[in-house]
């Protein structure tokens, strides 16, 4: 029994990273900080982008630890294996020591927290050896503030470091972005979280079935803390009993279906038997089952039938009996009935989540799956309407009639605002070009279009648009910036290119053999 006198701590919290070899799916960025650390080639400021859950805020910890580790000894330097025990490395675990600060950029947006910083950056570290802050959500600051930080970002004394966390990079000025060392931390795969959580309840001395584990994993979507947070409520919702973590409670707590009424119902779709499906809604309802939950159910499993029709693994949360029959249907459905059950089943969803009378809607939604299954699918009706199988109306219409003038349809805009610049280039190819480089886009809704131009814009743009498509267009010029330039997301992809390439396991490889080789263009190739 737990100490009374020892409050619980979560298991998010408990299990938190306090090395890198415990961040789990992080492992490129791992590698390129130990060889940063190693070379001594530190960036003065690092940003930290991901999902929620993925290890943020933990990396920046693990991060200023690693940089002010002095060892057990006390002789110690910068290190990617922070031991942990000397003082620096407890004071930091323990969110005590004075020279690593911690802001919530959510609570402190303004220029007179930033002021702080900037104005205690000059001082040097009182006891490590460098003064680090952690501005954890920093998407949140002003824009003032952003603007008041950036001298010193870029220029910061050489014992001050910056860890940015976020979860809206794109919310960062391009200022900031310019000025730091990125990291995308990546969700973390479900096969990795289901080990990770093996092992916690292996700490924690819980007995857990692994299908139980895998649900958890799915429904964590990446992120590890909310998946213990998950693990954590399971193992409440277990109780004492002897069997632990089982898969049916776990799905009772998450409000899953039955996996067995699922396919059973899945079964009867693909029959076209319209009462068998109505019968098994309405037993499943009885039951509690969201009906909602249960089409989520159906998209899954038409989701991990497609994907192993494609060559793809089969879903690890599928029990033995599950797989099956997923294998057997992988090899009986066509994959243009595949994807055509995942469209209804999902316009289905939508209609049941926004109605208010959800098992009605559900109803409908599943018998239109039914009578869907009796219609040709498009090729097979094309097919048979060129050879003359099927008479349409048309063809008992008179000569006059099928001979009468048709209306020109209306000017479309293009679909895009990227597809606007290209249409643009065959008439204007200057202001294609501006618009290319320095237009940040905030609204595209034709005929209304938003605009905030890092540069002016030469010429008339609403005159030059009227050339593309005329459908009177709104151009609107606006103060704050919207979404990055095209040409800005150019560089954004080449950049994750050549990441990309420099972390590939030959290359890496490469560079650690000779650590003064660099990686140039080939201009002929262009590569």
């Amino acid at each position: 029994m737990t100490d009374s006198a020892t409050p619980y701590r979560v298991l998010a919290r408990k299990y938190r990273p306090q090395r890198f070899a415990e961040l789990i799916g992080q492992d490129a960025m791992v590698q390129t900080l130990g060889n940063a650390i190693r070379r001594g080639r530190l960036a003065h400021a690092f940003l930290l982008t991901g999902v929620r859950g993925v290890g943020k805020t933990s990396t920046a910890r693990l991060i200023a630890k690693a940089l002010n580790c002095i060892g057990p000894d006390g002789q110690g330097g910068p290190t990617i294996d922070p031991c942990g025990q000397c003082e620096p490395c407890r004071a930091i675990a323990e969110g005590r020591h004075i020279d690593v600060v911690e802001m919530d950029a959510a609570s402190h947006t303004g220029v007179d927290d930033v002021r702080e910083i900037i104005e205690a950056v000059r001082y040097a570290a009182v006891s490590a050896r460098y003064k680090i802050y952690i501005i954890d959500e920093v998407h949140m600051l002003s824009r003032n503030a952003f603007n008041a930080l950036l001298k010193t970002l870029e220029e910061p004394p050489a014992h001050v470091k910056f860890l940015f966390a976020t979860t809206e990079v794109n919310k960062v000025p391009v200022t900031v972005l310019s000025r730091c060392q990125r990291f995308d931390l990546r969700r973390i795969p479900a096969d990795l979280l289901a080990r990770h959580f093996a092992a916690v309840c292996a700490a924690e001395a819980v007995a857990a079935e692994p299908e139980a584990l895998a649900l958890i994993a799915r429904a964590a979507e990446g992120s590890a803390r909310d998946g213990l947070s998950i693990l954590d409520q399971a193992i409440a919702h277990a109780g004492i009993e002897e069997s632990g973590v089982t898969a049916a409670q776990v799905r009772a707590m998450l409000g899953l279906s039955d996996r067995g009424a699922v396919r059973r119902l899945f079964a009867h779709l693909l029959a076209g038997d319209a009462p068998a499906v109505l019968a098994a809604l309405a037993d499943q309802h009885a039951l509690g089952v969201d009906p909602a939950g249960l089409i989520r159910g159906l998209l899954e499993t038409v989701h991990g039938v497609t994907r192993l029709k494609a060559g793809g693994a089969p879903d690890p949360a599928f029990a033995e009996e599950e797989r099956a029959a997923v294998e057997q249907w992988a090899e009986r459905l066509s994959h243009a009935l595949l994807h055509r059950l995942w469209q209804l089943l999902l316009k289905g969803l939508a209609e049941v989540e926004s109605s208010a009378i959800p098992l009605e809607a559900a109803e409908m939604a599943l018998l239109r799956v039914v009578h869907a299954g009796e219609l040709p699918d498009p090729a097979e009706l094309i097919r048979r309407l060129t050879a003359g199988e099927i008479g349409g109306a048309a063809a008992s219409l008179p000569v006059a009639a099928s001979a009468a003038p048709v209306a020109p349809p209306p000017p479309r805009a293009p679909e895009s605002f990227a597809a606007l610049i290209e249409a643009l280039d065959r008439s204007h190819a200057h202001l294609a070009q501006q618009l290319h480089d320095y237009a940040s886009l905030v609204r595209y809704a034709p005929p209304e279009l938003v605009l905030h131009p890092r540069r002016p814009l030469d010429g008339n743009l609403a005159a030059a648009l009227k050339t593309v498509c005329d459908i009177g267009w709104q151009v609107t010029i606006a103060e704050a910036a919207g979404e990055p330039t095209l040409r800005e997301r150019e560089r954004e992809r080449a950049d994750e290119a050549a990441r990309a390439e420099r972390e590939s396991p030959v290359v890496a490889a490469v560079l650690q053999a000779f650590p003064d080789a660099r990686i140039v263009a080939d201009q002929r190739s262009g590569l």
